[in-house]
């Protein structure tokens, strides 16, 4: 049973829907049998699944009632740092549920896919402009895999020339995911600490790049928010050593129209068209990570390639030797795409230049409204989030984790907590382009209101979220005895 509050205070239990299951009741009906009645094959006897017993109504119910209690882009502000959780335009699902879309299977021939296979062409064309790049495959399923699939290309690159390197810099500033998408690759990552500023500093990587480092993994802007001033410099020494650099390309919403990385000196990048490029994320998914990547490391993207023939007919080209394979079946989550492909489209470079520009401008005014009531480990200009710190509210033993569940009570999705790591205690938030000033007020005024209660009632944070249908959960129980079956 899960508690419910009702508008007088009292608590309700709610059944769970295996609890809802009574003997005897079914939400379908067999159609009548016209094939003559015939035994299972030797082997397939056995009990049936072990299934609640509920009707079509029981069945509608319990997951309307469950999807009225879900927190979303669509219902409340979700400012979940490094996750870009914003807001999804519907005329983009209008577009990826044509029919011609909704329908085409992966394995129409290209004379029958023409339409799929344009926007798919156009999307790669779309994204090399915005990045500065100039070969792009949307095979990635997500961005840990565009990024497992960058340092693929990266060492087959390096051993086309003949060189085996061992090792990838990875700044203290980077996504969680970038050292291990290295090691995958047979590259042991090798740590490098952010300046005071909180960004790279030249001398730092100068310091640790040598022939045997395949190149750097850079996020920009990178997890604190920031964005990373001395890459142009730090890519030249990378270059001039041999290596290669690469980007983290997941915060890019802070970015488009304002800043190519390629121009920047970078080699290769990643995408999450799930996060900036307008399609639903969340839920586990699915995702979309494209790698975009120089003309030298264009060779050894993913098969098959998508060309352009002389008669301007689109083709899958399977033909290349270099390249280092399928990295995902059929040519990535084309549902995704064609969502980014129609978002691209709906804004035009003025559009996303602005969502730019706003989302920097939202991410700026929380960090002012916010810093005296919480501690700014960095106060200076953000980009796309501010990264704040549980510090101001530790001597009073309230944490990170009870600032995050009690903005729960107060309607809204905590913000990202406990990363980046490299500031004790944080809270990431990102306000997206997408929320209002309004919206945003609204929004600082309940984490202002719980900085004075953690500073005057303490325990109310302890005890939080108290509102919600699910009370505090036991994480450290959770993690150690996970209930993978109920």
């Amino acid at each position: 049973m899960t508690a419910r509050v009702g508008t007088t205070g009292l608590v309700f239990e709610e059944p769970l829907i295996w609890e809802r299951s009574r003997s005897g009741r079914t939400g379908f009906s067999m159609p009548r049998r016209d094939v003559p009645e015939a035994p299972l094959p030797p082997g397939l006897e056995g009990e049936a699944p072990d299934l609640p017993e509920l009707t079509e109504v029981d069945v509608v119910r319990h997951f309307t009632r469950l999807s009225q209690w879900n927190v979303s882009v669509d219902t409340t502000t979700y400012p979940l740092g490094s996750c870009t959780m914003k807001y999804n335009p519907r005329l983009h699902e209008a577009v990826v549920a044509l029919e011609g879309l909704r329908t085409a299977h992966p394995l129409l021939p290209p004379a029958l896919a023409q339409g799929p296979l344009r926007i798919l062409w156009e999307t790669e064309r779309f994204l090399a402009e915005i990045t500065g790049m100039d070969a792009v495959s949307l095979q990635p399923a997500a961005g840990a895999q565009g990024e497992l699939t960058g340092i693929l290309v990266i060492r087959a690159f390096l051993a086309r020339r003949g060189e085996r390197r061992t090792k990838i810099l990875v700044p203290d500033t980077a996504h969680g995911t970038n050292p291990a998408s290295a090691a995958l690759c047979g590259l042991r990552p090798v740590p490098v600490a952010s300046g005071p500023g909180g960004v790279l500093e030249p001398a730092a990587v100068e310091a640790v790049m040598d022939e045997d480092v395949a190149g750097i993994m850079v996020t920009n802007p990178n997890t604190l928010g920031l964005f990373e001033e001395n890459l142009k410099e730090v890519a030249e020494i990378v270059h001039e050593k041999g290596g290669l650099v690469y980007c983290d390309g997941a915060n890019l919403n802070a970015l488009m129209g304002v800043v190519r990385m390629g121009d920047l000196g970078v080699d290769a990048m990643h995408l999450n068209l799930h996060k900036t490029f307008s399609a639903p994320h969340g839920g586990g998914g699915p995702g979309s990570g494209p790698l975009c990547v120089r003309a030298p490391l264009e060779p050894f993207l993913p098969v098959p390639r998508i060309v352009e023939r002389p008669d301007g007919s689109l083709d899958l080209d399977h033909d290349r030797p270099l390249s280092v394979g399928r990295v995902h079946a059929f040519y990535g989550n084309f549902g995704v795409i064609v969502r980014a492909w129609a978002y691209i489209r709906s804004m035009g470079a003025e559009g996303l230049r602005r969502a730019s520009e706003l989302a920097v401008l939202n991410a700026n005014y929380v960090k002012e409204r916010l810093k005296d009531v919480l501690h700014l480990p960095y106060d200076r200009p953000c980009l796309h989030e501010c990264v704040f710190t549980d510090r101001n509210q530790i001597p009073r033993k309230v944490t990170a984790l009870d600032i995050a569940k009690r903005l729960i009570d107060y309607g809204y999705h905590p913000p990202t907590i406990y990363f980046p790591l490299v500031v004790r205690g944080a809270l990431m938030i990102e306000p997206t382009e997408t929320e209002s000033k309004a919206d945003l007020d609204g929004f600082i005024e309940a984490l202002r209101a719980i900085a004075a209660e953690a500073e005057a009632e303490p325990q109310l944070l302890h005890d939080a979220p108290v509102q919600a249908k699910r009370r505090r959960l036991d994480e450290a129980a959770a993690a150690r005895s996970p209930c993978l079956t109920g």
